[in-house]
């Protein structure tokens, strides 16, 4: 699909302090500073278009800050925008996404859901350990650092009493990394989890896949 630049802000991205980019905004964009990119056309959006295909736009080492709240869930190419992520993010950007849990029983009702994620997704796009379970990088150039990852328990309106519900299993299972990896080996489809959120930081030595 063709490039929509609302604002002309890809001519001008040289010329730009810190660019910060919220990838499938949508019509709810939660950080006002940043580029909002979706492919669809709502009033917050700046840029219309595919997401990809956006992203290659943009120069090396341009971008501080990336957010994304249920967007990766939505698309099948998670490797090829992390790709993309590695080059244009400078040295000490920060990337926040926020994702359906694989548990949520929601997920599986929206017919536009491809990528299911849970606690040691992000892993593979990382250097470091973060939890006590090893998984494969499949590539050695990426440069992230995994900061965090939190399991989020809630239920969605109108069920308020099954939402104090949930937020008492959160504090059991996210007391601690262990617990965390206990609960989604072991009890993940018992109480299911709802969301899960995860902060990289883009490592200052430029990676190249």
């Amino acid at each position: 699909m063709s490039i929509v630049d609302k604002s002309g802000l890809l001519d001008r991205l040289h010329s730009t302090g810190n660019i910060s980019l919220e990838l499938g905004c949508g019509h709810r964009k939660r950080h006002p500073e940043a580029i909002g990119i979706d492919q669809q056309d709502f009033p917050g959006v700046d840029i219309v278009g595919d997401s990809l295909d956006v992203l290659r736009r943009f120069p090396e080492a341009s971008v501080s800050a990336v957010f994304s709240y249920h967007f990766f869930e939505h698309i099948d190419d998670v490797e090829s925008h992390m790709v993309e992520l590695n080059r244009i993010m400078r040295g000490g950007a920060t990337l926040l996404v926020v994702t359906p849990h694989f548990s949520n029983p929601y997920y599986y009702s929206d017919p536009t859901h491809r990528t299911p994620f849970g606690l040691y997704s992000f892993s593979y796009f990382c250097k470091n350990d973060f939890f006590r379970r090893k998984v494969p990088r499949y590539h050695s150039g990426y440069a992230f650092k995994l900061d965090s990852v939190d399991l989020i328990f809630k239920s969605s309106p109108p069920f308020y009493f099954r939402w104090g519900i949930k937020k008492i299993f959160q504090s059991v299972f996210t007391f601690n990394r262990y617990m965390m990896e206990l609960y989604e080996e072991n009890f993940c489809y018992v109480v299911p989890c709802y969301e899960v959120r995860y902060s990289l930081t883009r490592h200052p030595d430029q990676g190249e896949l």
